[in-house]
């Protein structure tokens, strides 16, 4: 329940602290004194759209604060799943507005508003005028007959809309493969084309740029002859040449001389052991230079065998790649495609069988849901039936009809249609077609006394829904109100005196101005003060004995709650 509310620069308001309690309260007040802000601060603790217009004139932000006692269970996790934490078994939420944004707290962590709302749904249930317009909505009255039916129905219902959700999804799959079974076709002859073709030639990793250096090589062998030849006669001389020098021959005689020297000056010595090595070094590339001009031989016929194999190459990658290496690439992907698409045919079997077999189960589970919702639809029709005539309305019937839809839907096998007939011999029709105002008000609170008794919703808001009745109806929407806070806290603005006079507490918000800003408080009033509420809500009069004593004679009236 709400222990506490505060509410600080939100429409007329300036501040306000509402200290709530169990059981029924009224609040009243003249005309534009703000006693909507009360419920519109609620909503905004609930995740309700912020306007920021209701920030109060001369105010940067208005701030609205709940305290809500008794949490505890799957709330009190999810709140510290939030990083919130609960004071014992109370939460504080919290809401701030300003002209460009709006931040809800949640036990003192800053949340979306989206799971703050999520959270806090289950605390408080709030009925404003609009539910009047809700009711005639076929999903609102298909909502209304399920909540009432119970965890049983609630449980085939999410097993339904399991197999609901899979069956579209895999007769969505099912379609699209057949409808594009031509292009998967021409896609599967293209593939394998392409994987036939690079198959037959076989190219390995790389092997466009091995073949591009060796074909290079093969061309330019007499200038590679020619080029190692000359090296050769640098390093090692030329025997057809007997004057011309050699590396070997200068690195010999300097290692020589250097020798001699160290012999004489120990300095010389390392420079002796450098040209020692210079002269095996030479020696080395002497030798490889020699082997590799031995082996350097012209090859016409691998010269051409490489320009062909190039050509081939070269034809790969036309098409499928600017290397090699892209092309045997694209052949695995391919595959892998390939593998998809020639499995089609597999998966469009296997999806057929699927279909069949949550065709079969969906309607074995609507069958089971539309079973329940019938038998819950003719309990609530009896319950409502006995709130309605304690209304008023003896001659009342309100019946939920369900009408066969033309294939399962996601809710299930049917149409939830909400019927209703104020008078004998008249047969039900669409409520929303024959319902009054006022009888929209009293089927709205029938319907949520019935639903709240074993709901276990802590707090129920009502925003006018006495509009549209007076008199002895008012009466006894007040005695139904009254029913309805045995067990649950009940809060509800009324301009009806009738109304406020069966409540265990009145709050009064009272507007002032100084003729330029108004400015409205909430006052909780004494016995004497409710009834000087209640004379002045009847007639207008706070200060006639007339109507303050047929304001005494309602509240002795509403104090008795029989």
């Amino acid at each position: 329940m709400i222990s506490e509310l505060r509410i600080q620069d939100l429409g007329v308001i300036e501040s306000a602290t509402l200290d709530l309690a169990p059981g029924f309260t009224a609040v009243t007040g003249e005309t534009g004194a703000g006693k909507t802000m009360i419920v519109t601060s609620l909503g905004l603790l609930l995740g309700g759209r912020a306007d920021s217009g209701a920030v109060r004139r001369g105010a940067d932000r208005a701030r609205v604060e709940g305290t809500f006692t008794g949490v505890s269970g799957e709330v009190g996790v999810r709140v510290a799943e939030a990083g919130g934490e609960l004071e014992e078994d109370a939460l504080l939420v919290a809401r701030q507005v300003t002209n460009n944004r709006s931040r809800c707290f949640l036990g003192g962590a800053g949340v979306p508003v989206s799971l703050a709302a999520d959270i806090t749904a289950d605390l408080v249930t709030i009925h404003g005028q609009s539910e009047q317009l809700k009711l005639a909505a076929p999903d609102r009255q298909r909502e209304i007959l399920d909540r009432y039916a119970g965890p049983q129905l609630a449980a085939d219902l999410s097993d339904y809309r399991r197999d609901w959700a899979e069956r579209q999804a895999a007769r969505a799959e099912l379609v699209e493969l057949r409808d594009h079974a031509r292009e998967r076709a021409r896609e599967v002859d293209l593939l394998q084309f392409g994987l036939t073709e690079i198959e037959q030639i076989d190219p390995q990793p790389g092997e466009d740029h091995a073949l591009a250096e060796e074909a290079d090589k093969l061309q330019a062998v007499d200038d590679l002859r020619l080029a190692a030849h000359t090296a050769l006669v640098a390093l090692a001389g030329d025997e057809d040449s007997i004057d011309a020098g050699s590396a070997l021959t200068a690195a010999a005689t300097a290692r020589k001389s250097l020798q001699d020297g160290a012999d004489r000056d120990a300095a010389l010595a390392p420079f002796a052991e450098r040209a020692t090595d210079l002269q095996v070094l030479a020696s080395e590339l002497a030798q490889d230079v020699a082997a590799y001009l031995s082996d350097l031989e012209a090859d016409p016929h691998r010269l051409e065998w490489i320009a062909e194999r190039r050509a081939a190459l070269q034809g790969l990658t036309r098409k499928y790649g600017e290397t090699v290496d892209e092309v045997l690439t694209w052949a695995q992907t391919s595959a892998a495609r390939l593998g998809e698409l020639t499995s089609s045919d597999d998966r469009i079997d296997e999806l057929a069988l699927r279909v069949e077999a949550l065709d079969r189960a969906l309607a074995a589970r609507a069958t089971a849901v539309t079973k329940k919702r019938q038998q819950a639809a003719d309990r609530l029709a009896d319950a409502v039936r006995g709130e309605l005539t304690a209304l008023a309305m003896p001659h009342a019937r309100l019946e939920f009809a369900l009408e066969p839809l033309g294939e399962l839907g996601p809710h299930g096998a049917e149409q939830v249609v909400l019927q209703f007939t104020a008078n004998p011999g008249s047969a039900p029709r669409p409520i929303g077609k024959v319902a009054s105002g006022g009888e929209l008000s009293r089927i709205r609170l029938a319907l949520e006394v019935v639903l709240a008794e074993g709901s276990g919703t802590g707090t129920f808001v009502f925003d006018e829904v006495d509009s549209g009745v007076g008199g002895a109806v008012a009466i006894e929407i007040g005695r139904r109100l009254a029913k309805l806070s045995q067990h649950a806290q009940v809060v509800v603005v009324t301009h009806l005196a009738q109304v406020a006079a069966f409540a265990d507490r009145h709050l009064l918000v009272r507007k002032a101005s100084d003729g330029q800003v108004t400015t409205s408080g909430v006052h909780l009033l004494g016995d004497e003060d409710r009834v000087a509420e209640l004379a002045r809500m009847m007639a207008g009069l706070e200060d006639s004995d007339t109507a303050l004593a047929h304001a005494r004679e309602l509240r002795t009236l509403g104090a008795r709650r029989d």
